[in-house]
């Protein structure tokens, strides 16, 4: 997959009749994937390239970074994601405080229309964009006509009772509700980092862990989670515990720490991805070794019995 930086990048040869969808697209949820499978069908219509736009940084971080919100993937994340998607081209917009200033013209005319050339345009039901959120669906629809593109627009995808969005999943990691943020997003959510070295704990209790070391921005909550462990394209189950380790209480910053069940390699400097499928507890601090390593062995006892019901 081709992926291409405005404003660095000059359009290239080989991008034909550009099917574009137009989002952040942060953390790709089953909304996000609606507007993807309608892009997708318009290009093998048109003959033409099926593309996602997005912004780095995110524009609440220009335009209001003190209320910005935790992303739920990185750049390369999305970049990713939008890969496994199927479209066949990212393009990066670079955000900055001179183009939070451009109305929604000067937006589609210099970026859509005179880089890109779309054919389509397809966006979220809440799309807004252009100086102070000015610019919405009708607006891009009436552009679209006077510069000779398809504007259109998916409705917002339910599930359940709840509309999928960015905004409440991220609320649901921040509360800890894993199993629903999965169920909206379509997939668990998932840290990538690299193992570091750990003070050893858990291999002196029997229970050996892997230290996370993420650029992720929204962490879950303290406590522990069944959660599944990508080693070099192979998911394995796990438990994890995020927080301060209060039974020792000598940490300065929270710990990711995460057993993998059955599983004996060394994993120091390896990048993994951990996905988290449920919360089973609270952090709780315990007044010795023993009591710790007794709930240690009922955290994982859980675990087993949830995973026993699913494909892991």
């Amino acid at each position: 997959m081709d992926v291409l930086h405005f404003p660095e990048d000059v359009r290239p040869p080989w991008l034909v009749h550009p099917v574009l969808a137009l989002g952040n697209f942060d953390g790709l949820h089953r909304g996000h994937l609606k507007i993807v499978e309608r892009v997708r069908r318009g290009a093998a219509e048109r003959g033409g390239t099926a593309m996602a736009m997005t912004f780095d940084p995110h524009p609440p971080r220009v335009v209001r970074p003190d209320k910005a919100p935790p992303l739920l993937m990185t750049k390369a994340q999305k970049i990713e994601a939008l890969q496994q998607a199927g479209v066949s081209a990212v393009a990066v917009v670079r955000f900055t405080h001179e183009m939070s200033q451009w109305d929604p013209e000067t937006f589609v005319r210099t970026v859509l229309v005179e880089w890109l050339r779309v054919s389509e345009v397809w966006v979220g039901a809440n799309f807004l964009f252009g100086h102070e959120r000015s610019g919405t669906f009708s607006l891009l629809r009436t552009l679209g006509l006077r510069y000779g593109f398809r504007a259109d627009k998916i409705d917002p995808v339910r599930y359940k009772d709840f509309v999928v969005s960015s905004t409440r999943i991220r609320r649901l990691v921040g509360e800890g509700r894993m199993d629903e943020a999965g169920a909206l997003l379509g997939h668990v959510y998932y840290l990538d980092g690299i193992v570091v070295e750990g003070k050893k704990r858990g291999r002196d209790m029997g229970f050996p862990t892997a230290n996370l070391r993420t650029s992720n921005e929204l962490i879950p909550p303290y406590g522990v989670y069944a959660t599944t462990v990508t080693i070099d394209g192979v998911v394995h189950a796990a438990v994890t515990s995020i927080g301060m380790n209060p039974t020792f209480g000598d940490l300065q910053e929270a710990a990711i720490e995460t057993y993998v069940l059955d599983y004996s390699a060394d994993l120091y400097g390896r990048t993994v991805r951990l996905g988290f499928v449920q919360r089973l507890r609270e952090e709780r601090r315990f007044e010795d070794v023993d009591g710790l390593r007794a709930q240690i062995e009922a955290d994982v006892r859980q675990a087993v019995r949830l995973f026993s019901g699913l494909s892991v």
